[in-house]
C-alpha cells in the first residue's frame, strides 16, 4: 500500500514512445470500461440513457450555498473551493453513466485498454481534446496531473497513485500505467482522475491555495466571483466537446451560478423569493406542510420526487474513537440507546423517512440482520477474534416506543455504561473510577439549523444518563480544519455510498487513513477485518463476491458502533422553477451526482 511509483514524470516521458512488448492477446482498445461485465452502451452510442438530446439549450440555473469558499483549486488540501468548480470546469479521461451501477465511456480519452487480470491500464487520447485556452490536451498533461495529485492533491488520490509501478508514454497520444498490485477498479479509477493543465503550473505549486481558476477542458469556465459571497460558472462557447455522443443532451445552461448565505433557512427564504432556482428538500415534514408560499401556488415552483435505487448510506452522528472517552464499544453502544430515533425522527421530520440500519442499506450490497450466513460468514470467520459482537451473530439498533422518556434504552445505556465503569456520583454526574466527568462537545457546522435541533433533542436524553455536553457551531472554514485534523469528539457525518463501493473505502474507514491528516476516516476506524474486507472488494472475481464482500464489511461496520445513524429517504425531493426541466427517464442513481444540472434545461 505505501509502495512508490518507480518512475518521476521525466522519466517516464523519457522512455519515450518505445513499443510495449508482450501485451497479453485479451487487452485491446474498447469505448468504455465496466467493474464488471461489459458496458451496457454499444461504441456508436448517441447519447446517455438518462440525457435528452433536443434539449434546448440557454438559460440559467442558480443554487443556493451554505457557507463559503476562499480557493478555486478543488483539488489539494487548502483552502475551500466551490463544489461546481471541479463539478464544470475540469474533465476526466473517462466519464461515468449514472444508469449503471458502475461503467465509464471515453471522455478526454478516445479508448481505454487493459486486459483479465487489469494490471495495466491504457488511455488514447482524443485528438481533437482541448484545454479552455485552446491548447490541447497531451500525454504530459495527462501524467503531470497523475502525479501532481498522487503526492501534492488532497489524500484521497494518494492510495491510487501508490499503486502504480510505473507510467509511460506509449504512443503519440496514449499512455499507460502497470500496477503493482491486483485491483480490479484501478483502471476506473485513474479514468476519473481531473486532467489539469500542467504548462498552468510551471512558474507556482500546486499545493497552494489560490484564486486563480484551475485551466480545465470541461463545458464552463470560471466567470465572475466574490470570494465567500458567489461564483458564477459560464459555458465556454469554444468547448471542444460540445458533440461528443457522452455530452449529448447534458451541460444545456449558459450559466451556473452558486450563491453563498450563512444559514440554511435564509437560503430557503432566498428560494421561495426566486432568488434561488433549485432546493433539495431534506425533511419529509416541511416538503408536506411548507410549500404553500405564492410561487408554489402560482405554478412559478414545481415540487418533484426522483426516486432512487442507491445505497442509503450513513448520515448521523459520528464518535471519535481516537479519544479515549469514545474508545470502549460498550460506551458507543449506550449512547446510541440514548438517541431516541422514533420521537427525534416524529418530532423533526414527521417519522415518515425510514431510519439507515446500515452502511449499504436500500440496497443488495446491505447486510442481512440475522446471523451471517455461506460466503459472507466465510468471509468473517478469520477475523472473528477481532469482531465486536453483532457482526457475526447480527446486528440491530435499538427501537423505543416513541415517548420522550425511552425507559427502555436508557436502562440499556445506564447498564452498558457501568460495564465500562462509568457510575453517577451523588449529583447525579457520570464518572470513572478515576472521577473524571463523563463530557464530550458536539461540534457543528454554523447554520445547520436542523441538525442543531436534532442535536438539542439528543443532548437532554445524555444529560439525564448524567453525561455533560456542550455543543460548538464554528463557520465552513473552522469546521472544515476541524475536520481535516480530527479535532472534535462527536460532529455530523454523511456518506453516501454507491453501487460499486471500492478504492474510497480506505479512505472513510482503512487504518493507514486514520493517522493521516484530511482523509475520510473521520471516526479513526483502525480494524484489520476491515482492511481486508475492503481489499475483498477491490480483488473479487466476480459479482457474488463482491456482494459478499461488501455485506461483510457492512457488518463489520455496523458492528464497531461507530456512529449514531439517523434517516434516509428513498426518494429526493426537489423542489424548483418550473422553468427547469429534466428527462422523463431517470438513471438508476436518481438525483445525484450526474443529475443536476447536467441533464436539466431551461424553457420558457
Amino acid at each position: 500500500m505505501t509502495a512508490r511509483p518507480r518512475h518521476s514524470l521525466a522519466t517516464a516521458l523519457a522512455l519515450g514512445l518505445a513499443a510495449l512488448a508482450g501485451t497479453p492477446a485479451l487487452a485491446e482498445p474498447a469505448h468504455g470500461i465496466a467493474m464488471y461485465g461489459d458496458p451496457a452502451l454499444p461504441p456508436d452510442f448517441a447519447h446517455l440513457p438518462h440525457a435528452n438530446p433536443d434539449a434546448p439549450q440557454g438559460g440559467r440555473i442558480v443554487f443556493g450555498e451554505v457557507g463559503g469558499f476562499d480557493s478555486l483549486n478543488p483539488y489539494i488540501r487548502r483552502g475551500t473551493a466551490p463544489w461546481g468548480v471541479g463539478l464544470l470546469t475540469v474533465e476526466t479521461l473517462l466519464g461515468r453513466s449514472y444508469d449503471e451501477p458502475f461503467t465509464l465511456y471515453g471522455v478526454l480519452a478516445e479508448s481505454v485498454e487493459t486486459n483479465a487480470e487489469r494490471d495495466f491500464v491504457e488511455f488514447t487520447l482524443r485528438e481533437e481534446a482541448r484545454f479552455s485556452d485552446g491548447s490541447p490536451v497531451t500525454v504530459e498533461d495527462v501524467m503531470w496531473s497523475m502525479e501532481a495529485l498522487g503526492t501534492e492533491g488532497q489524500p484521497r488520490y494518494h492510495a491510487a497513485w501508490s499503486k502504480i509501478a510505473s507510467m509511460e508514454a506509449s504512443g503519440p497520444r496514449s499512455v499507460r500505467f502497470t500496477f503493482t498490485e491486483v485491483d480490479r477498479e484501478l483502471p476506473l479509477i485513474l479514468g476519473l482522475r481531473p486532467i489539469l493543465q500542467k504548462a498552468q503550473f510551471d512558474d507556482r505549486a500546486f499545493d497552494e491555495s489560490s484564486l486563480v481558476p484551475v485551466i480545465g477542458s470541461g463545458p464552463y469556465v470560471v466567470g465572475d466571483f466574490e470570494p465567500g459571497r458567489s461564483i458564477s460558472l459560464v459555458k465556454n462557447p469554444d468547448w471542444w466537446a460540445r458533440d461528443l455522443s457522452f455530452y449529448s443532451g447534458q451541460h444545456n445552461f449558459d450559466e451556473v451560478r452558486y450563491e453563498y448565505f450563512g444559514d440554511a433557512a435564509v437560503v430557503f427564504e432566498q428560494f421561495k423569493a426566486g432568488e434561488i432556482m433549485s432546493w433539495r428538500e431534506g425533511n419529509a415534514a416541511r416538503w408536506a406542510d411548507s410549500y404553500d408560499f405564492p410561487r408554489v401556488q402560482s405554478g412559478a415552483v414545481t415540487r418533484s420526487e426522483i426516486p432512487h435505487q442507491r445505497p442509503s448510506g450513513m448520515t448521523g452522528l459520528v464518535f471519535n474513537t481516537r479519544r479515549d472517552l469514545f474508545a470502549d464499544w460498550r460506551v458507543r453502544e449506550a449512547l446510541i440507546h440514548a438517541f431516541n430515533f422514533e420521537y427525534v425522527a416524529q418530532t423533526i421530520t414527521g417519522g415518515v423517512d425510514p431510519r439507515i440500519t446500515s452502511y449499504f442499506s436500500n440496497s443488495i450490497l446491505g447486510m442481512d440482520h440475522g446471523p451471517a450466513e455461506g460466503r459472507v460468514a466465510d468471509m468473517l470467520e478469520p477475523w472473528r477474534a477481532h469482531l465486536l459482537p453483532g457482526a457475526v451473530e447480527g446486528y440491530e439498533l435499538p427501537v423505543s416506543d416513541g415517548s420522550v422518556a425511552n425507559r427502555a434504552n436508557m436502562r440499556a445505556a445506564t447498564a452498558l455504561l457501568a460495564e465500562a465503569g462509568w457510575e453517577p456520583d451523588a449529583s447525579g454526574v457520570l464518572r470513572n473510577g478515576d472521577g473524571t466527568a463523563f463530557e464530550f462537545t458536539i461540534l457543528l457546522r454554523q447554520g445547520a439549523s436542523e441538525m442543531r435541533a436534532i442535536v438539542d433533542i439528543y443532548v437532554e436524553s445524555l444529560r439525564r444518563l448524567g453525561v455533560r455536553v456542550d455543543t460548538a457551531s464554528v463557520d465552513s472554514a473552522q469546521y472544515t480544519e476541524r475536520l481535516n485534523d480530527y479535532d472534535f469528539d462527536m460532529t455530523h457525518m454523511v456518506r453516501a455510498m454507491s453501487l460499486s463501493p471500492g478504492n474510497e473505502q480506505w479512505l472513510y474507514w482503512g487504518s493507514e487513513a486514520a493517522d493521516l491528516p484530511a482523509t475520510r476516516n473521520i471516526m479513526g476506524a483502525q480494524s484489520p477485518a476491515i482492511d481486508a474486507l475492503i481489499e475483498g472488494l477491490l480483488t473479487a472475481d466476480g459479482q457474488e463476491d463482491f456482494v459478499a464482500a461488501a455485506q461483510a464489511l457492512d457488518r463489520v461496520l455496523m458492528a464497531e458502533r461507530f456512529a449514531v445513524p439517523m434517516w434516509f429517504s428513498p426518494v429526493s425531493r426537489l423542489a424548483h422553477d418550473t422553468r427547469l426541466r429534466f428527462p422523463e427517464r431517470l438513471p438508476m442513481y436518481g438525483d445525484w451526482l450526474g443529475f443536476q444540472p447536467e441533464v436539466w434545461w431551461y424553457q420558457e
